[in-house]
């Protein structure tokens, strides 16, 4: 069987960043709250002009520049955090790359889930045809209300991956764990702009999903636990992913120390809840940070409330560590600029979308922004100017 996986992948973020330590002092909190209790340090926060579209097009637009558009006859973008009701984020993302006109698109949804869906959507078309290659965005902006027990796991961000056949960095294998159940522990309704969340229900429904999607893995003739040399999680925040491995180590009757997850929640500590990209960010920081990964067997768990899970595995290629881009995330994170918590409250009470005609204004330094609302319709456009 030919190998098909991830060939590339491209991970970009917010132009602002918040401090848990600053929200901590403002809400007279001990900061042990956040770096320990859910275990992150910060979260991004996106521009006045940006949004999942400028995002996932610049993560797109790394990979394009790396590959080129030759194969790609499919994008598919996942997220969350939709800018229209009928029309897919992606079609935006194709005008700004300049991809050409023989190119399907496509947006999925099922909350953080989304973007695995488009993974092993992405896995079929290749294997059906070879010669194609499909660019799979996933991009989010994660937003609470202030205030409130969720407001720090807040973020923002997207990754972009490259699914091909003689794959550069992971070849996923065929056997893959499912696991669904209706269960109200976080959702969006269509008058909102910020979720409602059960917090305890949400931790529940993780485990039970990571579970039941590891015995029905196992089911499939999945490999054993004992044949897993690394897990990356999707990470609302990365203690959750600790919990529910914690329980599953219980399942199977294995020891667990959590540091073996330490290194996939380095981005993730930084960015926040990227919702579809968590996870793919997760994968990008073990891949850069991890030395000893040639042939070794990863499990990929992927986490959607309301819910969905899924646990994938993939063999790590030889040579992986010749296609590293830890300089260029590290660059993109420091670029960050900070905010008071006064300057990010303003930016999130006036973050609410709307079909009015507006223009924005310039901030981001990222390649692409969104520039306004013309004739009710969004338009984005290069940051730089001829």
């Amino acid at each position: 069987m030919t190998a098909i996986g991830i060939h590339d992948i491209a991970i970009a973020t917010g132009h602002h960043v918040l401090e848990l330590d600053d929200l901590a002092e403002r809400l007279g909190v001990d900061p042990a709250k956040y770096h320990v209790g859910i275990g992150q340090d910060a979260f991004s926060v996106p521009a006045p002009d940006e949004d999942i579209v400028t995002m996932g097009a610049a993560a797109a637009k790394e990979v394009i520049d790396r590959h080129g558009v030759d194969g790609i006859r499919t994008v598919l973008f996942a997220t969350e955090s939709g800018v229209d009701q009928s029309k897919a984020a992606g079609v935006f993302v194709h005008g700004l790359l300049g991809l050409p006109q023989s190119v399907r698109v496509v947006e999925l949804k099922q909350a953080c889930y989304g973007g695995t869906a488009a993974v092993q959507l992405a896995l079929g078309i290749v294997a059906r045809s070879p010669q194609e290659r499909v660019l799979v965005i996933a991009a989010d902006v994660a937003r609470y209300d202030v205030d409130t027990a969720a407001e720090p796991t807040q973020g923002a961000g997207a990754a972009a991956l490259l699914i091909s056949a003689d794959p550069d960095l992971i070849e996923i294998e065929p056997a893959a764990g499912v696991f669904t159940a209706d269960v109200d522990d976080f959702w969006r309704p269509n008058d909102r702009s910020t979720a409602l969340v059960d917090g305890r229900l949400s931790v529940t429904a993780y485990v039970d999903a990571f579970v039941g999607a590891w015995d029905d893995l196992v089911a499939q003739g999945g490999p054993g636990y004992e044949d897993i040399a690394r897990w990356v999680h999707h990470q609302p925040f990365t203690k959750m992913a600790i919990k529910a491995h914690r329980k599953l180590a219980q399942h199977v009757g294995q020891p667990f120390d959590e540091s073996e997850l330490a290194v996939g929640f380095t981005y993730n500590k930084q960015t926040g809840n990227t919702y579809t990209a968590s996870i793919w960010i997760a994968l990008a920081a073990l891949l850069d940070l991890d030395d000893e990964l040639d042939g070794q067997r990863l499990a990929m768990f992927s986490y959607g409330s309301g819910s969905v899970g899924e646990l994938l595995t993939g063999i790590v290629r030889a040579g992986y560590r010749t296609h590293r881009r830890e300089g260029r995330v590290r660059a993109v994170l420091d670029a960050r600029v900070p905010l008071t918590v006064d300057a990010y409250r303003e930016l999130h009470a006036a973050g609410a979308a709307t079909s009015e005609d507006t223009d924005r204004p310039r901030v981001t330094t990222a390649p692409y922004r969104f520039a306004g609302v013309r004739g009710g319709a969004r338009r984005y456009e290069p940051t730089a100017q001829d």
